[in-house]
């Protein structure tokens, strides 16, 4: 019997935390409790340890069982990965047992190169689809050089803001779709002229190498330190999250968010966080432009606003403790991407201790536990 490398999320759930991670965990048991997941897969911790097993490889075994899962991925989603007319992006997301800073974290928009895009803006006459589309590809190839090939962000950062610069613009945002594609042909330049090759147009390599590269993050000297200052042990390993992309960039009706279900400073019982309207998930924490209040998003999204509501009441009735959740809409339709306990200050931890208790959530001895 062979292994089983991959699961869907659909075949997960919370208590598989030591086998998904934490994040893919997470993703399969809100796909459990029918929250609006982007539905993908998890790559096993199993296979990460298999991986440095084989010398640094990965295995036929598990590519075989990763192209399994991103033909599950196209009959969920309807659309093909690479394919010019209807192309499946994904993103690819390192979710270890324990949270850990310094690994590889995301790469989004994996799966275009140049002839999907062409084929993606070819089938659409809105100039602001355009615009997307090359927003898109250019942020993919910054955070494939700078996540899978460590060519430095700092390459890109200049590109960039020599072009905001030459236009006279203060915003990524204010770059127009022309622009973007200037970008993404200066990237790709980089990109070769840091490493003697051509940036990989093939989405099966793209995958193949960021999957490597979130495993290779597991051994990397900022990994190493925490891990020994945390007692995390080698051998756990990290999953790989592989799953569609949703659009948080692709026009006013989308945007991208982070929040927690109570307030992480003082434990209040309010929802706390913030929001970007035309955005993808890294524009939130890079800081370029500044978010809204979550309480913002019910005037723009009501529809959104209304179901996330539903959601958050959802997760903290399953999980019993505060949540901290990223999410993103897509013309007007919220899809969940992570869900987590989040961390808080020792007043807030009190307080929520005790509020979980008075709301049936915990009993005195579990709040007790929890401080």
């Amino acid at each position: 019997m062979s292994n089983k490398w991959v699961y869907m999320f659909e075949e997960g759930d919370m208590t598989m935390r030591n086998l998904l991670g934490g994040k893919g965990a997470n993703l399969a048991e809100m796909t459990k409790i029918g929250l609006p997941v982007p539905q993908g897969f998890t790559v096993t911790t199993e296979a990460c340890t298999q991986y440095y097993e084989d010398g640094r490889k990965i295995n036929d075994e598990i590519m075989t069982q990763v192209m399994e899962g991103v033909a599950k991925m196209e009959e969920i989603n309807g659309k093909k990965f690479g394919d010019l007319k209807n192309p499946l992006l994904v993103s690819v997301r390192s979710g270890a047992r324990a949270s850990m800073p310094g690994m590889m974290d995301t790469i989004l928009n994996l799966g275009l190169n140049d002839q999907v895009v062409e084929t993606m803006i070819a089938g659409n006459d809105d100039p602001a689809f355009e615009r997307f589309v090359y927003d898109s590809y250019r942020r993919f190839i910054q955070m494939f050089s700078d996540v899978v090939m460590e060519v430095g962000k700092k390459y890109f950062e200049q590109l960039i803001d020599k072009m905001k610069e030459e236009k006279g613009v203060q915003f990524d945002v204010d770059l127009t779709a022309a622009d973007l594609k200037e970008l993404a042909n200066q990237f790709k330049a980089e990109y070769k002229n840091q490493l003697g090759t051509d940036f990989p147009s093939d989405p099966v390599e793209q995958l193949k190498l960021a999957i490597e590269a979130v495993f290779r993050s597991w051994d990397n000297p900022r990994a190493n330190v925490y891990r020994r200052d945390n007692d995390i042990p080698y051998s756990w390993g990290t999953a790989v999250n592989v799953m569609p992309m949703v659009f948080g960039n692709l026009n006013n009706q989308s945007g991208t968010g982070v929040a927690f279900t109570r307030d992480p400073a003082t434990g209040e019982n309010k929802l706390m966080g913030e929001f970007l309207i035309n955005a993808q998930g890294e524009d939130v924490v890079a800081g370029v432009r500044t978010p809204m209040p979550i309480s913002q998003m019910e005037q723009e999204f009501p529809e959104a606003y209304a179901d996330f509501i539903k959601v958050c009441d959802t997760l903290e009735n399953h999980y019993h403790d505060m949540q901290d959740m990223e999410f993103t809409v897509e013309n007007g339709k919220l899809y969940m991407l992570q869900c987590r306990n989040g961390k808080r200050t020792a007043p807030a931890a009190l307080k929520i201790a005790c509020d979980l208790v008075d709301e049936g959530h915990k009993t005195p001895a579990e709040a007790v536990a929890m401080i």
